[in-house]
């Protein structure tokens, strides 16, 4: 049997994990498919998430609803155990297009022509701007309260309100140097898409 492509391989994990998730054993699963009036046996859903089996589209809706997903969900998976993909991240697209970029297009946000992608990439580098200061702002806000405790800090280090001070500080810390990675990273793409015109 040929290797599965990457959309099958992205829904057959997709299967198991949303399954999983939900505590449903693949009868389980079987037994809600059933009572949706699109039956899927036991097997023929164990087959699906080895990938042995491929999952047409009704099967994939029927899936996707059971488990309380999408169908977009579901086609964008990427299992978080899955090496850097040598190729796309589904079957026929662009090796470049990432996963936020494949599930707007799935949603129907975004085509995948190069002036929509340009255009996608803008507004995802805007969005990334604002809360990236949002997240600055709120650093900010948490370090000049740190400071009107000044003493307080550092003599009642325990105390419950500095306590929360500190998480909430680190907390900031997490989120801005986050956003300012994922900033860089839409930076560089946007970069090198207007490069490929």
């Amino acid at each position: 049997m040929p290797s599965p492509l990457p959309t099958s391989l992205a829904v057959s994990d997709a299967i198991t994990h949303y399954r999983q998730l939900r505590e449903l054993t693949v009868d389980e699963l079987a037994y809600v498919l059933g009572t949706l009036d699109h039956p899927i046996s036991a097997d023929a859903l164990a087959e699906m998430e080895r990938c042995t089996r491929h999952v047409i589209v009704d099967d994939l809706v029927a899936i996707a609803y059971a488990l309380h997903t999408t169908p977009a969900v579901l086609l964008s998976h990427i299992p978080i155990d899955m090496p850097e993909p040598e190729g796309p991240l589904a079957t026929g697209l662009p090796d470049d297009v990432d996963q936020t970029e494949l599930r707007a297009w799935l949603e129907g946000k975004t085509t995948l022509d190069h002036q929509s992608r340009v255009s996608w990439w803008k507004e995802r580098l805007a969005r990334l701007r604002v809360r990236s200061a949002h997240y600055e702002e709120q650093l900010q806000g948490a370090y000049a309260e740190l400071c009107e405790l000044d003493g307080l800090a550092l003599q009642e280090a325990e105390v419950p309100p500095v306590q929360r001070l500190q998480r909430r500080i680190q907390d900031s810390e997490h989120a801005l140097n986050q956003s300012e990675v994922a900033l860089a990273l839409t930076e560089h793409r946007l970069d090198n898409l207007r490069e490929g015109a």
